[in-house]
């Protein structure tokens, strides 16, 4: 049987994803189709009812919680690991509402608390995670001209390059969620179609728990498949990323990551306004 499957080319994914795809585990009789978009392209997708698998943003989840319902391994969550607002230089918190701010994306985990901190905020533009960097650069205002001022949410590998380029960090969003809820950051995690019988829910679940797994059991933590598919990466930022973003949640959600979840859908069912009816979200 052959199932569709999206995830990105983010280290972390390529790091949870490579045995199984790669076929260095027993599949079970499984093939899988690969489709390594970013996270906005595959939360389309999925939306479109393109895939039969795929790694979504948690900012998605609420438009596509009535076909697909959320595996047990595979997700990116933890403390620490959320998004950064960041900026040309130091801006006042309350004049962050009056600046243009570049997000990754409309439904996407950064979106929803880039809301939640800063709900008065309105001037936003929705452009691909490695293009913000650029955006907040081009920067023509200052604290004179507020409304000129660029902003931007970045997230993945961008977190430990921004210093680098002169941005100055305005808000750790992640920080602020943990703060306000006292749960991890839910960056991300992996769906799969309802229609699909519970047998075969659960095999695949089992097969990206095992893939971990043997990721794991590597000396070489960055091998070829992770580094040919990351953009512009040394070795020490890829680790970085795997280090922040693949953890025990990534094995198993658990209590604790499936509470993170389920509080972060209603939170973000109420800031945007959509009807979200209180079906099981995860696969037992």
């Amino acid at each position: 049987m052959k199932l569709s499957l999206g995830f990105s080319p983010c280290p972390n994914d390529t790091f949870i994803f490579d045995a199984l795809v790669n076929r260095q585990i027993d599949t079970e009789g499984l093939e899988f189709e690969v489709h390594m978009e970013d996270v906005q392209t595959l939360n389309q997708m999925v939306m479109h009812g393109e895939l039969d698998i795929s790694k979504i943003s948690y900012g998605s989840l609420p438009l596509v919680v009535e076909k697909y319902i959320v595996l047990n391994s595979g997700s990116a969550l933890g403390k620490g690991v959320g998004p950064l607002l960041v900026a040309p230089f130091p801006v006042p918190a309350p004049a962050v509402k009056d600046c243009s701010v570049a997000i990754p994306g409309e439904h996407t985990t950064a979106h929803v608390l880039f809301s939640l901190a800063y709900p008065e905020a309105t001037r936003k533009l929705f452009l691909r995670y490695d293009q913000i960097e650029q955006y907040v650069l081009d920067n023509t205002g200052n604290l004179e001209n507020i409304r000129g001022v660029r902003l931007g949410v970045i997230i993945h590998e961008n977190r430990f390059t921004y210093q680098d380029k002169g941005l100055v960090k305005e808000t750790d969003l992640g920080n602020y969620w943990e703060t306000e809820t006292g749960l991890p950051v839910p960056l991300g995690g992996i769906v799969m179609r309802r229609d699909f019988n519970h047998a075969l829910l659960k095999q695949v679940d089992k097969l990206i728990r095992r893939s971990l797994e043997h990721a794991y059991t590597r000396t070489d933590v960055i091998n070829e498949f992770i580094r040919n598919n990351a953009q512009e990466m040394s070795d020490e930022v890829m680790k970085q990323h795997i280090d922040l973003y693949v953890n025990d949640f990534s094995l198993e959600l658990g209590k604790n990551g499936k509470a993170a979840v389920s509080k972060f859908t209603e939170v973000h069912s109420a800031i945007n306004k959509i009807p979200f009816d209180k079906i099981e979200l995860f696969l037992q």
